[in-house]
């Protein structure tokens, strides 16, 4: 099997590292960037205790996606990019501006450092975001065809930098990258095994539920996909050769409802799952806590909305063959546990 230089943007984050972990396992040297150097050795030992010998074949680089110093080296010598370093803030933020000009100018400069360096393609990490909002409930699943309409209903600026970054990316590829080529993975909510206390928002709603820090849960449904499967579909869409100029959706099956999470929570794990909330409160109490809690105001326009998306191009093009909602969530729960990161009653 062939072997390549891969840099890794954003390494350091939940998605990052499975990436970096999936890249050294099949042989390749990789690069990640940070915005400090210092948190080299920090990250070595979190690839180290998920198994990984990296070695010399791992490089770090200091780069920040506001800034162009660093690009230009971080990516000489490079055959592929893997782009996922992107702002996901735990609240949004008052000013859209604040998320949506670094995701997109960032990606534009990865992008332009990934050209001049003659890189053969670029894999960017949008979301579901970019896919399927601002067009309120629908009954047919959202497909790699459907894109978010940064104006429409409850689009909130998360969702809006996502959509706004994607689109520069593949106007950029088009107009300006000189023949580089491009593939886009689109994942839902990312479960499965975290490797350190640097929570995703997907995880720290998992270790809510275990903590008991949650009274009821909203009528709320997310798309459900384990990050191990998200590096995998990366890597696929990274040298397949049908890859190129496509988008993939990475979603295990139907959305989960916040319910149907803590119910499989507490019957996967007994009693460490026993905290799990087990009752569904009821929309008029969600707005009324909206008055004065942010995290209930965002909640209130997705109410009742499930949101399908399908897998079948990801699946047909690539091969690529999801772990289940139920493992993505349960193996959540356990790293969880495994790191010491569920405080007791």
């Amino acid at each position: 099997m062939a072997t390549y230089t891969v840099l890794v943007t954003g390494g350091s984050g939940f998605v990052g590292s499975h990436v970096i972990l999936q890249l050294l396992a099949a042989g390749h040297q990789v690069r990640t960037t940070v915005r400090s150097l210092a948190r080299e050795a920090e990250m070595r030992a979190t690839l180290a205790r998920a198994g990984a010998d990296a070695g010399e074949r791992l490089r770090f680089f200091a780069a920040d996606l506001e800034k162009d110093e660093g690009w230009a080296a971080a990516v000489e010598g490079c055959d592929y990019v893997q782009h996922v370093a992107s702002p996901f803030p735990p609240a949004q933020p008052s000013d859209e501006n604040e998320l949506i000009r670094p995701a997109r100018e960032g990606t534009l400069r990865v992008l332009r450092a990934a050209r001049d360096a003659g890189v053969k393609r670029v894999v960017v990490t949008s979301s579901f975001a970019a896919i399927g909002y601002g067009q309120g409930q629908r009954d047919t699943p959202y497909t790699e065809a459907d894109w978010t309409d940064p104006d429409g209903p409850a689009v909130q600026p998360y969702m809006k930098s996502k959509t706004l970054a994607e689109r520069a990316a593949w106007e950029f590829v088009e107009h300006e990258g000189k023949g580089m080529e491009l593939a886009v993975v689109n994942p839902v909510g990312i479960f499965g095994p975290a490797l350190n206390g640097d929570l995703s928002t997907s995880i720290f709603l998992v270790q809510t539920m275990l903590e008991g820090k949650m009274p009821g849960t909203p009528r709320l449904w997310l798309g459900v996909v384990d990050v191990r499967d998200v590096a995998d579909l990366q890597l696929r869409a990274m040298t397949d050769p049908a890859a190129a100029g496509e988008r993939f959706l990475a979603v295990a099956g139907d959305a989960m409802s916040f319910h149907q999470m803590a119910s499989v929570l507490r019957a996967r794990l007994g009693p460490a799952g026993a905290r799990a909330p087990k009752r569904e409160l009821p929309d008029w109490l969600i707005r009324l806590l909206a008055l004065f809690n942010p995290l209930a105001r965002e909640a209130v326009p997705r109410l009742g909305i499930q949101a399908r998306a399908s897998n079948a191009k990801a699946r047909s093009v690539l091969g690529w063959q999801p772990r289940s909602n139920e493992e993505a969530i349960v193996a959540s729960a356990e790293s969880l546990m495994a790191l010491g990161l569920v405080t007791s009653a």
